[in-house]
């Protein structure tokens, strides 16, 4: 330790010397979390019978000395404040071994309380964006505690929330450690087993591997068959996303199966309107127009539409995928105007929920340019088309499938802009 550490050291030892029972119970739970902005409505969580105001009022204890300091959302959001990692680092040193497993365990329910919502929804990132970096942490020394509930759970979520950002690597890592947690602590044949598997071979479709995706589907589905019975919701979510890993195998007649039956169950046990019947018609209507039944394909896709208008808000995401899967069935149909509406529809979607760089964006400008270009608009199509290169190329890699077609599209473009052609 240099003389400048020792000297903050002892500045800090007298600071926490002084502070309330209240205030160092708090310091020692941020000790836990990231270094990053905490936002003021984390205080809002009770934990273990504390009063809220007890946070705030212990809080201005650690403002008091200097322990923390304030800071201003960047676009106006929620406040929030900060703790350095070396002021964290004295925090957790600083104490005894059984205070500090227990700060450790008030922090995780503390930080767990709080991270609710689903990080598939874009309606929740509000919430769970400012946290995630403090899930992580907490997280990760929980895992290094061997305490295992609710770790698994908010790596699990933390996993789907970066794998939706098309954060695919750290995705991985978050899944497989969840799963393994999860496993230990339930066995192999556990619902919460089912629901990990689902979650990493999503990822893997997600990431064009899905000869991985298929055994942990199929894993997953025997065990809720197994756990819940072969009509259950649940059962009917392992169906759809086997189906769609099989359906990218190029195994359509199987995938349609599954499809129809998951649609059977949901329509069923669920209420008309519901999200997950959007996507079960949503999916066998994009498995018809994929294999040329494109008259069978349009009402089910005007269907699925009417669903997640209805049921989410003209402006989600899922909203955006209707209309990226319905302007595709209109182009082939040579309704290019009507199209080449939805796709810029969907774009704006997408760029407002995801921001500019994502995968999904990427997919749009393509869909978009590939319209332009074959109505005769080369010039049109290009920077678009350039767009969504060099997003995939950030996001997905340079040798990704989606890259690879990608750039052959740009090629393309540009060697028929050079010949006059376009």
């Amino acid at each position: 330790m240099t003389g400048s550490d020792r000297t903050l050291a002892t500045t800090w030892a007298t600071s926490v010397a002084r502070l309330s029972p209240e205030s160092r119970r708090l310091l020692d739970r941020l000790a836990f979390l990231a270094p990053d902005p905490v936002p003021d409505s984390l205080l809002d969580v009770a934990i273990l019978g504390q009063a809220n105001t007890d946070a705030y009022e212990a809080r201005g204890g650690l403002y008091a000395y200097s322990l923390i300091s304030g800071v201003t959302a960047e676009g106006g959001g929620s406040p929030g404040f900060v703790v350095h990692r070396l002021v964290q680092d004295f925090a957790r040193r600083a104490t005894s071994e059984e205070h500090r497993a227990q700060a450790l365990r008030e922090a995780l329910e503390w930080v767990n309380k709080a991270f609710v919502g689903d990080p598939e929804d874009v309606r929740s990132w509000p919430i769970l964006d400012p946290l995630a970096p403090h899930a992580l942490a907490v997280a990760r020394h929980a895992d290094a505690a061997g305490l295992a509930d609710p770790t698994g759970r908010l790596l699990n979520n933390l996993g789907v929330l970066f794998d939706v950002k098309a954060d695919y690597a750290e995705a991985e890592r978050l899944k497989r450690r969840a799963l393994a947690i999860v496993e230990k602590s339930y066995g192999p044949d556990h619902s919460e087993v089912a629901i990990r598997l689902n979650n990493l071979a999503v990822l893997f479709r997600d990431t064009n591997r899905p000869a991985e995706a298929e055994p942990l589907m199929r894993r997953a589905l025997a065990i809720d068959e197994a756990s819940s019975g072969p009509h259950h919701p649940d059962v009917a979510i392992r169906l759809n996303n086997l189906a769609q890993v099989l359906k990218a195998m190029s195994r359509p007649a199987e995938a349609e199966l599954l499809m129809r039956r998951a649609l059977a169950i949901w329509e069923t046990s669920l209420r008309p309107n519901d999200p997950r019947i959007a996507s079960g018609v949503g999916n066998l209507a994009r498995l018809l127009h994929d294999t040329n039944r494109l008259a069978e394909a349009e009402p089910l896709m005007r269907s699925a539409l009417a669903i997640n208008e209805e049921s989410s808000g003209p402006d989600h995401p899922d909203v955006a995928v209707r209309f990226n899967n319905l302007a595709g069935l209109l182009w082939d149909n040579n309704r290019t105007a009507e199209a080449e509406s939805l796709f810029r529809r969907a774009l704006a979607i997408d760029e407002t929920s995801y921001g500019p760089d994502h995968p999904r964006v990427a997919r749009d400008l393509n869909n978009l340019g590939g319209l332009l270009n074959v109505t005769n608009r080369g010039a049109e199509a290009q920077p678009l088309m350039r767009r969504a290169l060099a997003i995939l190329e950030q996001r997905l890699g340079l040798n990704h499938p989606n890259t690879l077609i990608a750039r052959n599209n740009v090629a393309a473009l540009e060697a028929a802009l050079r010949g006059g052609k376009v």
